[in-house]
């Protein structure tokens, strides 16, 4: 039972700071170190609570994913033919714009994960500040009303690029592909749904990667009910998550997060620091 109360409390963690810009992987770091929380297969939770978050945003965007694979393979398989259809000619491009964002995380999630994945708290308190300041600049110096459609390849760097960044615990995935789409002149919302959907490849691939490396040791049968709760959790309190934020950015301001970052950030720093 203890176990399971651990998990319930991770996944929610987890399913939260995954897409609001406070940082997952950061959160996930202090509370087991703050508390103490380990589990026999760190790694196998670790894959549950990010399979969570992966359905999570996929369950969010089904509909638009769909419509986009279905409008690439269109495209695929009838290359040359002329395309009428406005929503197909949006899909495709989309597409490719969100493919050519994936480019930057999986090369740094292959090559430089050992190194820019420092599990310390201090260095997540560090970055839950700095990027304090990189949030609040984008979200007071960038005033666009660029909408999704409008994206282009160069966006799709520029973000991805910035999502790289992201394996650095402490900065936050949603917080810093949000500040470069809006530096970008994308809007608020549509600044957070370019990140959404970015993200998706992205979480999948890592949790992925993180399931073949879980399965050369297998799951320890004590840990599979704490896994499945911490994975529903997650997959639930991360759906709840983006429809929260994609509301609240559609009339509202990032400043809150910000502020949660700099108190948080400081809190980490000196308590891990004495």
């Amino acid at each position: 039972m203890e176990d399971i109360l651990r998990a319930i409390v991770l996944g929610v963690i987890q399913g939260l700071t995954e897409f609001l810009p406070v940082s997952s992987s950061g959160h996930l770091i202090v509370a087991r170190e703050l508390f103490g929380w380990e589990f026999a297969d760190d790694l196998t939770f670790d894959v549950a609570l990010h399979l969570g978050t992966t359905a999570a945003v996929i369950a969010f965007f089904w509909s638009e994913w769909l419509a986009m694979l279905q409008s690439g393979w269109q495209w695929l398989t009838h290359r040359g033919t002329p395309v009428d259809d406005p929503e197909q000619v949006y899909d495709t491009r989309l597409l490719i714009v969100l493919a050519i964002g994936s480019v930057p995380a999986a090369i740094a999630g292959v090559f430089f994960e050992a190194v820019l994945d420092v599990r310390s708290p201090i260095i997540v308190g560090i970055m839950m500040i700095v990027f304090a300041f990189v949030l609040y600049a984008a979200d007071r110096l960038a005033h666009g009303r660029r909408q999704l459609d409008e994206a282009q390849p160069l966006d799709a760097a520029w973000v991805g690029g910035a999502q790289a960044i992201s394996l650095v615990p402490g900065v936050s995935r949603s917080g810093v592909t949000i500040s470069a789409a809006m530096a970008r002149g994308f809007s608020r919302e549509q600044a957070a749904r370019f990140s959404f959907l970015l993200a998706t490849p992205a979480i999948l691939g890592a949790g992925l990667l993180k399931t073949a490396e879980a399965a050369v040791d297998g799951v320890p049968s004590g840990d599979l009910d704490a896994i499945a709760v911490g994975a529903a959790v997650s997959a639930v309190v991360g759906w709840l998550s983006i429809r929260f934020l994609l509301r609240l950015l559609q009339t509202g301001t990032l400043v809150p997060f910000v502020v949660y970052r700099l108190i948080a950030g400081t809190f980490i720093v000196l308590y891990f620091s004495l």
